[in-house]
């Protein structure tokens, strides 16, 4: 294998692992993949860039610390958005907590909310967010990998560094999970969405 065929498979050679530009194209090649699953896990588009920014920012940081399966870094890199998106969600509970007990001033109007509103109205969409949400990080981990992101259960199980039957399971008690609180949720969402 080459360095190119290297880098094309999304993994950063050792020889350039501290060179910008080399991760600057693994940016480049897997951005949008990391996008999708931080919108799949935060309320808007905005909070998806944000996180998908955290998540390279991170990237770069432990850049010699990123584990690869199968000559690429998605695994790890979709891990880590799942991490940086429960920091993210704790931090804008945190902030919102703060906001709520600040003495009220005058507000000009903010049309954000409405464009949130906009976005929030997608009933499905809610649905899944609130569900995954509930979910114990081990479970989230093995969906976004093997359901969401199709990875196989040996990639996953290398991701995770577990047992590959350990990724059987856990997948097997995730979708059974997944189900009954989109189940849940559906109902409450539904009804959100028809009062807009």
């Amino acid at each position: 294998m080459t360095t190119d065929d290297t880098e094309e498979l999304g993994v950063i050679p050792t020889t350039r692992r501290d060179d910008p530009e080399a991760f600057g194209e693994l940016f480049d090649l897997h951005r949008d993949r990391v996008f999708r699953h931080a919108l799949r896990l935060t309320r808007s588009v905005h909070d998806a860039e944000d996180v998908t920014g955290m998540v390279f920012l991170e990237a770069w940081r432990r850049r010699d610390a990123m584990r690869e399966v199968d000559g690429s870094v998605i695994g790890w890199l979709l891990v880590t958005a799942n991490n940086v998106s429960r920091n993210f969600a704790r931090s804008s509970r945190r902030y919102a907590h703060v906001l709520s007990i600040l003495p009220a001033q005058g507000t000009t109007p903010d049309h954000s909310e409405a464009v949130d509103d906009r976005l929030d109205s997608d009933v499905q969409r809610n649905a899944l967010r609130v569900a995954l949400a509930q979910l114990p990080k081990r479970d989230l981990d093995v969906l976004s990998l093997c359901v969401i992101e199709e990875l196989s259960t040996a990639e996953a199980a290398a991701v995770l560094g577990v047992a590959l039957g350990t990724v059987k399971s856990r997948l097997s008690r995730a979708k059974t999970r997944l189900g009954g609180l989109l189940a849940e949720t559906a109902p409450l969402t539904q009804t959100e969405g028809g009062t807009r």
